[in-house]
């Protein structure tokens, strides 16, 4: 009779399991892990190759509250294509910054947010509102997805007009096909923080791109009319003719009293101003790492203020190895940054402050949102020393500019104050000026905070 208590006659192997609860151990392990037991024998393969059990419980378990996975490729690729992608895809989301000149007429946005959509990934432009406010505005820039062939797609929304789809990826490539705002793109990733984006010159005569956007069409019966087939070119003359025929045919079908005549001229206009574009030079993307406040560097982060010109303006500040703190603005200069203040020793002062430093603070005006329901978003009644909990003094300094920027307007050496206020968010000064940046939050708990969507 076995002994209970006597390990080796208690022990299982794990192919002693139903297959189900193999699965769901299967699931929990890492990508070389799961490599390594489909090592172990042809059993083992077997299991690691369930496309619909093991790597849709892989994704679901993992992006399944972010995104609807059995949506991506218009449900048609395998799960495990798909955590293949989305794994690389998953860093991207947050925030990122342009680095280096803008290309395209400037039409290359300074600061991006990737969010997940239904089946897809897109990057947003996000930009300071111009009207004084503390309102931030956000459009379309980059679509990233995967097409039913398993293809990986993005597509440049150049002017952000594009609206964003709420069903899956497949259904969204047949507006591509009519949209002509938007560029096929390539995006090269060079590490985890560093992505490069180039347009796709080949896209619409690639073999792929073809028999994906013959499919699309076929099955949608996009080139028949009431009377008949139109005409039996094939998908690869995208997107001047055909894209032409299928959106006049919409157009006709949706757009009463002639608007299918003016649309079809619309459609037309933008074909031209496509053809004569000038192509979309390469453009070079970081991650902006450390985007909120913490405990031990409460001053870390995006942050938005307006400024002495009464237009936002986005800030980023960082702490270095050995403690010192750098604010830089998002500006337009040929870098991405250009400084405004730095301190190498960040020891605060705390209350009670001097009268010298009482002084200081009540001289200068707050800078606050010129319209009256901004009201609510500006700081509480900055008016005394009482709201400040501590003070730093800063430096604002041109040599650790660009060479070709040292001497520019605005950029000598000057001492400041860091003023951090009791709700969390602070304001800075330097003593040749009468004024101070009372800075708010960008994002908080990963929501981006004021934001108005353009197509709204």
């Amino acid at each position: 009779m076995a002994n209970p208590k006597d390990p080796k006659e208690c022990s299982f192997s794990f192919s002693d399991f139903p297959e189900d609860v193999q699965l769901c151990i299967l699931s929990f392990l890492s990508l070389p892990d799961i490599a390594n037991f489909a090592c172990t024998s042809k059993r083992s393969v077997s299991l690691c190759c369930n496309d619909t059990k093991l790597w849709f419980t892989l994704c679901q378990r993992r992006w399944g509250p972010k995104t609807q996975i059995n949506k991506w490729g218009g449900g048609q690729i395998t799960y495990k294509l798909l955590y293949k992608t989305l794994t690389q895809w998953e860093n991207l989301i947050g925030f990122w910054r342009h680095c280096g000149r803008a290309g395209l007429s400037g039409q290359c946005p300074r600061l991006i947010i990737f969010e997940w959509g239904p089946s897809f990934v897109f990057g947003s432009r996000v930009c300071p509102s111009k009207n004084g406010t503390y309102h931030v505005t956000k459009s379309p820039f980059l679509w990233m997805g995967i097409s039913p062939d398993g293809q990986i797609v993005y597509f440049l929304d150049l002017e952000g007009q594009t609206e964003i789809p709420s069903g899956d990826f497949g259904s969204w490539l047949e507006f591509v096909c009519m949209d002509q705002n938007l560029v096929p793109a390539n995006v090269n990733f060079m590490g985890k923080d560093h992505f490069v984006v180039e347009e796709n010159s080949n896209f619409w005569h690639s073999s792929k791109s073809k028999d994906v956007l013959r499919r699309i069409s076929s099955s949608k019966n996009l080139i028949e009319d009431s009377d008949g087939v139109i005409e039996s070119g094939i998908a690869g003359s995208l997107p001047d003719r055909f894209v032409s025929e299928m959106y006049t045919h919409f157009a006709n079908r949706t757009s009463p009293g002639g608007g299918g005549d003016r649309a079809w001229r619309r459609q037309r206009k933008k074909e031209k101003e496509r053809q004569g574009r000038r192509k979309w030079e390469p453009e070079h993307f970081l991650k902006v790492i450390d985007c909120s406040p913490t405990p031990d560097k409460p001053l870390q982060g995006l942050w938005k203020g307006i400024s002495g010109d009464m237009n936002l303006n986005f800030y980023l500040v960082k702490y270095d190895e050995i403690g010192g703190i750098i604010c830089q603005r998002i500006g337009d200069f040929s870098s991405s940054y250009t400084l405004v203040f730095w301190t190498s020793e960040p020891m605060s002062m705390q209350s009670p402050f001097s009268l010298e430093e009482e002084r200081i603070y009540d001289d200068r005006i707050h800078f606050q949102p010129i319209a009256a329901e901004d009201q609510i978003h500006s700081q509480p009644a900055m008016t005394g020393i009482e709201m400040v909990s501590h003070i730093l003094h800063i430096n604002s300094s041109c040599n650790l500019m660009l060479p070709s920027l040292i001497g520019s307007a605005g950029l000598q050496h000057g001492e400041g104050r860091i003023w951090q206020y009791m709700n969390g968010t602070f304001g800075f000064g330097f003593l040749r000026d009468h004024f101070i940046i009372d800075l708010k939050h960008i994002i908080q708990e990963g929501r981006l905070l004021d934001s108005v969507n353009l197509l709204q």
